[in-house]
């Protein structure tokens, strides 16, 4: 119960603050994190089969 009145306080100082343009920024960088989310793990599944196969072939010529 303290979480959600909290949660419930600290929306209440955010609908002070909304003509505020800091949220605005705030939302900006989430989208552009999530955009990076979205390209990093896109490259790892393109490259993840061609890096795997590099890997045992390493191995596998290490082990002799």
């Amino acid at each position: 119960m303290l979480a959600i009145h909290a949660l419930l306080n600290w929306l209440k100082q955010q609908e002070d603050h909304a003509d505020d343009d800091r949220g605005a920024s705030l939302v900006e960088y989430a989208l552009l994190l999530a955009l990076l989310a979205v390209v990093c793990i896109a490259a790892l599944t393109a490259l993840g089969g061609t890096t795997s196969g590099s890997y045992s072939e390493i191995t596998s010529l290490l082990d002799g």
